[in-house]
Order: C-alpha cells, then structure tokens, then sequence
C-alpha cells in the first residue's frame, strides 16, 4: 500500500508507513544523529534486521524488550524493529535509580535488554541483579556489540499481523508520586496519534527537533506522527538551549517538542534574537504548567504556531490550546480535542456543572490498556460514567470557563488545605514568578500545628539578581489572600525536576529545613 492508502484505513501500523517511505521517498533523510543520519531505505532495512534478530532470539509478539540509553540512531531503530516483529518495547530512563531500573526489568520481563555505557555505569552495582541479556546499542563494553547481535545487512523478518490491541509499548510513569508504574498504550492508540499528524503540519520535508529523551511520551507523541509522515528527526542526547538553537537554525527545523522549563531557557538566552527560525510551523509543549507569560513571549519572538497540549501518558482525555489563535486564553490549557470526552468530578464522583472546580476526568480513543500487572492501581486510575462508559482519573483539578476552556487550579493531591481553606499552588507561583528577580517558583504545602497545612515557597533567581526575601514577601502579600501567603520562603540556585521538566515537589518537603507556624 501507499503511504497515503495506509493513512486511510481506520487502523494500521508505523512500520508499515516506514516501508511505504523507504518505497516512495528512499533517499529522503529520516533521520539525524549529530553527523550521522540515515534515509528512510536504511533506517528500513536497519529496522528489518532488528525485527528479524528479535525473531532468532525467540521474541514472540506481545512480549517485550527493554531499552535504556540516550537518544540515537540505533536507539530509534531498535524500537521500530521491535513494532515490526510485534514486540512490545519499554523505553526505560536513565535517570532512575538501578533499583528502579530492576524492578521495572522484572516487571516487563524484557529477555533483551539494549543500553549504553552510562546505563551499565549506573547499574553496576546491582549488574548481577540483570536477567535479561544486555545488547549495548553504543559497541561499548555495557554488552554485546549492536553491530555483532545484528542479522547480516539484507535479512528480513516474518511478516507479523499486528492486532490493535496488542501492546505497542509500555512506558513507566516517573515515580514522582511512588514506584513507577508501567502504562500499556495499543497499537490502536498510537494509530490514532501518528494517523492525525497531518493536522500539526507533520509531513515530508518536515524536520522534526527531538530534544526530549525517548523513553519519555512527551517525545513519543512527537515522534512517532513525525517519522509517519514522512519527515526527518534531529536528535539532541542532551538539552542545551543555544545547542537547540544552533541545530534548528542548520537543519532548517520545522517542527519542535519542548518542555516548558525548556523553552523558559531558550527564550532566556541573550543570542536568542540572532538565530533564523523562520522555517518553523509550529512549536509543542506538554508535561508541565506552562506560564501564561512565557507562551505570549514564545508567540511574539518565535516564527510559527504555539500549541499547548494537556493530558496524560495513560491517555484518556487531552486538551489542545491552539495559542497563536487565542491569545486571550494563555492561562488555560485550551479546549477537548476533537472526539474527548472531559468531565469533572467532585470527591464522591458526582459530575459538576461549569464553572465548579473539580477533578478532571476523560476519555477517547487514545486510553491505555492498563498498568502492567498492577489491576488494582489500574481500577483506582478508573471513573465510569453513570451510562458505564470508562475514563481516566487525572489526578488534576481545574474549572472550565463560559467558552468551553479549562484553567487548570494545581494536582488534586498537590492541592494545600489550610486552616480549612483550599489553597492551590499554582496560584501563588503564578504570583511569584512576576517579580522581576524572580527565575522560576515552586510552592508545596507543609504540616503545621496551627493551620493543619501551609504554603512554602522555593524560589530560583534570575541570572545576576539578588534575592531579597522580606520585598518578595511583601511582594507576594500584595497580591494574593491571607491564607495564600507562604509561610517560609527558601532560595534555591534550581528546582529539581524529572528529565522532562516536572518539579519534584516531594524532593522539596523532604529538603526543607525551615520551621512553619
């Protein structure tokens, strides 16, 4: 089939529409590895060699392999070689603890395990804890060499029938909230998402900066429509602001995924105003709350479309904030994307009315199958509408306006109640942040005699500028209630934050050291 058949049907596969690339546009770059790249015909037949490996190796479908690396060429291969052969693959991070990595290897029963050097350094000292047969993706002494556990250039794997519920991967929450838990998306899913890329702009000739690490569905959901549609990646092994610059500049970038704290870098940047973007289409941003500021400054500085996307790996409903095109509307996080159904629910699972705040529930075509082997958590993340029809808890809590545009007020367990009043974080960080010295804010809810609970604050200077806590709080005081105002403010040089960007606010209350009423 063609590529343009193959988008047609109601349900297919992404290494269908490679091959169809590497037919109709061979020699067209897919893509980019710092000075390595390759056209859709070799990443084809690099992709049908990894499929037909998984084949020899007894790798049936609907099982999976596990990969932990940075972002590279065979790393891209390795899981579209694992689609084509119908295999599962579980992109693990880096960025976890070796006992993480364990525990997350037993519970995907990955017997391949594809890594780098820096993932071996990490695990070594819990290497004898690895069932799984290590393959090291970089020629490394992490394992076997890639290129020695490859079948021989020209083989060919079994034609596998993928089923649209079978397992596309499975991607482990971050664990910022407890012992990651692995979120089974279909291939259905993943249909959905690369079969509507046309929409963002995705097509050949299209160049894609992927400077988010692949394990990571804020990459994925980027990713995936970009290769389907014919367009090239440019891949980042780690984040650097003017890097990022100087690479969309030379690749002539048209599309990009960027986190918020991201693009908070980026536009921060003196040289920022010197550099051609003029080829970007449009721009992304997921996974964190975005400032209203930042997206107007994005939108007045940066060539292209701005759109905000809102939701969860586990799927369920997602919101779409088409920036560029409601500039009035940057506080929320826009409106359902077409065919979601979004609710909001109060404490007992009663559905409230606009205008009430409550907890936000969805559902569409792009849901996870589950958590892996945890049915109980997968109940827990469950509501089901009074006509039985299943969504997914997001945990979030917000309000919808007149116009059908939902604020988001903070994570419902996020959420501070003091001295009986609900108070919200994101509130008073909104507050913060609009101090001229102030870089970035931070506010969690800490025990306390008098209130139950009350606000801290960790805040981050910008470059150059001195702090000065007693006119920050009279700052702050100003503008918001008596119950927001925090307790304690704490200084800190940076927040900490997952690899895509999410403050880890548990990491905060365990470091702070100062004392609350």
């Amino acid at each position: 089939m063609t590529v343009e058949e193959l988008l047609q049907q109601e349900f297919g596969v992404l290494p269908a529409l490679i091959a169809a690339h590497a037919v109709e546009q061979p020699d067209a770059i897919a893509v980019i590895d710092g000075a390595r790249s390759a056209t859709y015909r070799e990443l084809d037949a690099l992709v049908d060699r990894v499929a037909a490996g998984l084949q020899r190796d007894g790798l049936k479908p609907t099982e999976a392999i596990a990969v932990c690396a940075y972002s590279s060429l065979e790393y891209v291969a390795v899981f579209l070689g694992g689609l084509r052969a119908g295999v599962a693959v579980s992109p693990l991070a880096p960025s976890s603890t070796p006992d993480q990595l364990i525990m997350m290897l037993d519970d995907c029963a990955a017997p391949l395990f594809f890594l780098d050097e820096g993932v071996a350094e990490l695990m070594a000292p819990v290497a004898d804890r690895i069932a799984a047969r290590r393959i090291a993706l970089d020629g490394s002494a992490a394992g076997e060499a890639f290129a020695d556990w490859l079948p021989p250039d020209g083989a060919k794997p079994a034609p596998v029938e993928i089923e649209p519920k079978w397992p596309f991967n499975i991607i482990y929450s971050s664990g910022t909230t407890g012992a990651p838990k692995g979120i089974v998306q279909s291939h259905a899913m993943r249909w959905t998402q690369i079969s509507h890329g046309a929409s963002s702009g995705y097509a050949p000739h299209a160049v894609t900066m992927v400077s988010t690490p692949l394990y990571s569905n804020t990459t994925l959901v980027s990713v995936f429509p970009a290769l389907g549609l014919g367009g090239a990646l440019v891949l980042m092994k780690k984040f650097d602001a003017l890097s990022f610059l100087e690479l969309a500049e030379a690749h002539r970038a048209t599309h990009a995924m960027l986190v918020p704290v991201q693009y908070r870098r980026i536009m921060a940047l003196p040289e920022f105003d010197r550099f051609d973007l003029k080829a970007f289409r449009m721009k992304f941003s997921t996974s964190a709350p975005f400032a209203a500021e930042l997206k107007a400054d994005v939108l007045q500085r940066w060539p292209g479309g701005l759109v905000e996307y809102y939701g969860m790996t586990e799927g369920g409903g997602s919101f779409a904030l088409i920036a560029h095109e409601n500039p009035d509307k940057l506080h929320t996080v826009g409106k359902p994307m077409p065919g979601h159904d979004i609710r909001l629910i109060d404490e007992d699972g009663k559905e409230l009315p606009i205008g009430e705040i409550g907890e936000v529930v969805g559902r569409s075509a792009a849901m996870m199958n589950g958590y892996h082997n945890q049915p109980e958590k997968t109940s827990a993340a469950e509501w089901y509408s009074p006509e039985g029809e299943r969504f997914i808890r997001t945990g979030d809590v917000g309000r919808f306006d007149a116009e059908g545009f939902l604020t988001l007020m903070d994570r419902k367990k996020d959420m501070i109640i003091s001295g009986g009043f609900n108070i919200y974080p994101s509130d008073i960080e909104a507050v913060i942040v609009q101090h001229p010295a102030v870089l970035e804010a931070a506010v969690v809810g800490m025990p306390s005699d008098k209130w139950g609970e009350t606000p801290v604050a960790f805040v981050t200077p910008r470059p150059g500028e001195t702090l000065a806590i007693p006119e920050l709080a009279e700052f702050v005081a100003a503008r918001v209630g008596k119950t927001q105002r925090p307790s304690a403010y704490e200084v800190t040089d940076s927040l900490p934050r997952s690899a895509i960007g999410k403050v880890l606010k548990r990491e905060l209350r365990d470091s702070f050291k100062g004392k609350v009423e």
